[in-house]
Parts: C-alpha cells; sequence; structure tokens
C-alpha cells in the first residue's frame, strides 16, 4: 500500500500556548471563539455550517427548518429565577427563534451523577416540561447516562431543538447592511448576577433574579407584523458585546453603540462592580440583540415593548426595550461605544474567563 510521505498532521490552535482545554475555551470570549473558528468550523466545514448562526437553517423535502442543540452545566443546579431544567428548554427555544423559527420539538439528554437525590431530579424534570408548555415545545426524545459519584457534579443536560422557518427572511450576520439599527430587549446582566450573588452569598434589598425566559413569542410577532429583521442574536456567553463582535466579524461591518442608551439595572450594576465585572459581558438567557433598517425600527420597538418579560416602571425603567446603536459601515467587524462622559472606546471580545458555569 501507497503511502503519501507529504502528509503533515497538525492542531490549527497553538497548542504550545494552551496544550490543555481551558475554562475560557467554554466562556464565550476570544478563547472560545478562537477554539470554534480554527478548530471546529474548518474541520466539520460545509454552506450550512458556516453561516454561524445560533441555528442551522435546513430545507428537507421543501420543509424550512431550524435546527440546534445545546449543552447545560450551571452551577449551582437552582438559582432565582430559573433552575438548570428551566434553563436548558428556554435556551435552546431561543436558539431556533433566533433564526426566526417557531420552535416545536425538543430531545433531552441527561448526564446524572451517582448520588443524585431523585428529588432533585423530579424537580428539574417537572421544570422541564413546565418551561416547555410555557414555550409551546414538546420533548419527544432523550437520552439518560449515569456516571460515577465525583465525575458529573449532580446533572448535566443537553438539549436539541427543531423548528419550522415560515417566514423567507434570511435572518443571518450576512444580512446586516450598513444603517441598520441595532435594538435591545431589555436590562443586561440579570442571569450572570443572580447565579454570582448566590455563589459569592451576596445579598441586596431586593433579589437579583435571572432573565431566562423564551423569545420566541416576541421574534415571530415581528415576523407576523412584517417587520425586516436582518440579524438576531441572543446574548447568553460573553454578553452582548461577543455577540456585536461575532456579528460584526461575520457581516464585515462597523457597529457604533451608546453606554448611555444600555439598560444595567441597579443592583446589577452593583453586583458587578463589587465582583468586578463589565455588564456588557455578563450572560443573559432571556436578552437578545436585532438588527432592523432604520424604517422598521420604531414599529419593531413597540412590539418588543408590548411583548417585555418585566414591564418598565418609574422606579425600574431600565427594563424597557431600546435602540442601542447603529450600523456605521463597512469594516473588518469592529464595535465601538461612546461613553457616558462622551469618549469613544473599542469594545473587544473578553480576552478571559468572566463567569465559568453560567449555563
Amino acid at each position: 500500500m501507497k503511502t503519501n510521505q507529504n502528509v503533515r498532521l497538525s492542531c490549527p490552535i497553538p497548542i504550545q500556548q494552551y496544550p490543555h482545554v481551558l475554562m475560557a475555551h467554554g466562556g464565550g470570549g476570544k478563547l472560545m471563539h478562537q477554539l470554534i473558528e480554527q478548530m471546529f468550523v474548518p474541520t466539520f466545514s460545509n454552506q450550512t455550517l458556516n453561516v454561524r448562526h445560533d441555528a442551522a437553517a435546513i430545507v428537507i423535502h421543501g420543509q424550512n427548518l431550524a435546527f440546534t442543540t445545546d449543552s447545560y452545566v450551571v452551577r449551582p443546579l437552582f438559582f432565582p429565577g430559573g433552575d438548570i431544567g428551566s434553563l436548558a428548554v428556554n435556551g435552546t427555544v431561543n436558539d431556533l427563534a433566533m433564526a426566526g423559527a417557531r420552535p416545536l420539538y425538543l430531545s433531552a439528554g441527561f448526564i446524572l451523577e451517582e448520588g443524585l437525590p431523585m428529588e432533585t431530579l423530579w424537580q428539574v424534570v417537572q421544570s422541564m416540561q413546565s418551561a416547555a408548555q410555557a414555550a409551546n415545545v414538546q420533548i419527544v426524545t432523550g437520552d439518560t447516562k449515569v456516571v460515577d459519584r465525583g465525575k458529573g457534579d449532580g446533572i448535566f443536560i443537553n438539549t436539541a431543538g427543531i423548528g419550522v422557518i415560515e417566514y423567507p427572511q434570511s435572518i443571518a450576520p450576512q444580512s446586516v447592511q450598513p444603517g441598520d439599527v441595532v435594538l435591545l430587549n431589555g436590562d443586561l446582566g440579570r442571569h450572570g448576577m443572580a447565579i454570582m450573588a448566590i455563589r459569592e452569598g451576596l445579598e441586596f434589598e431586593t433579589t437579583i433574579a435571572s432573565d431566562s425566559a423564551p423569545l420566541a413569542e416576541v421574534v415571530l410577532t415581528l415576523l407576523e407584523a412584517g417587520i425586516e429583521l436582518h440579524c438576531l442574536r441572543d446574548l447568553t456567553r460573553g454578553g452582548l458585546a461577543s455577540a456585536l463582535n461575532e456579528i460584526a466579524e461575520a457581516a464585515g461591518v462597523e457597529i457604533a453603540i451608546a453606554e448611555a442608551q444600555i439598560p444595567v439595572h441597579e443592583e446589577v450594576q452593583g453586583a458587578c462592580e463589587i465582583l468586578g465585572f463589565d455588564p456588557l459581558y455578563v450572560a443573559n438567557e432571556g436578552r437578545f440583540v436585532a438588527f432592523v433598517p432604520e424604517k422598521d425600527a420604531k414599529r419593531a420597538l413597540a412590539i418588543m415593548r408590548s411583548h417585555a418579560s418585566v414591564k418598565a416602571t418609574s422606579d425600574q425603567p431600565t427594563n424597557h426595550p431600546c435602540a442601542i446603536g447603529t450600523v456605521t459601515g463597512k469594516a473588518p467587524g469592529i464595535v465601538k461605544m461612546k461613553s457616558k462622559i462622551g469618549a469613544q472606546r473599542i469594545v473587544d471580545m473578553l480576552s478571559g474567563e468572566q463567569l465559568p458555569r453560567i449555563c
């Protein structure tokens, strides 16, 4: 048998610098982006994957579908505003929604650690079912594995989802255009700070609750109203900053945002300052950005405000959906922010791990 002596195997990730996987490789920042862009995407490269969206848009027998998968390793399992079960459902539903799809069916894979209390598992399962009913989806298949005591941290969950794309819009980073307005559906940082407050034993006047919620209804309402949606992205790991950088790079544009327009609740801001976090990078589970042409921005905002999961009040105006910036032109992927004092700065991807095990 002949062999090609010129074949050389090499790893695209600089293993001299990172010979082992770090927690930061799953944090939504630069190292995770490098892992995906330099190892996974080139290896598995195909037309569908290369769109780099939250869900893959596929066509089967003439039907436009969206398909996605996600895994959940959040610690602790239960937190204000949710738990690993409801988070797994909402997160997968939201990935489908970001592709403009109506979520229909989910799978659920459980990796259970020996010694996990059955009562804990029952609470998680019941929470998943309640979240599925609220999101109008069914869990139709699944799998269960058990690992040795001390090897699984209680419970990990993997979910996959399928939805139907009913509207012929190309919702993807590549559709973003100069002049688009960037809309945000609510205040930032609730999910990350809800979990970190528990981990660090922080107490505030009111409990910071996760924003975990399904987003399909508001997206479908925008589509039904004829809003021209160029791109949608939910703000999970890496937060707003990472999401905007990913979109700017994929679209080849410059995005300009204004710090004064970005809502952060006072207690979330306080928690971030205590723990040394920037709200722009903190994970959310019920927040998304929408890129729409200027002609549709006001109508889109009105619809988003009618669906706001937490209504704005006189003492909590930060929950109101708002416009936070624009796409200023073509560029090699850059995000700029005007600070509250008027200075301009580059908003880059997070270089290290900020919030491990957040989802």
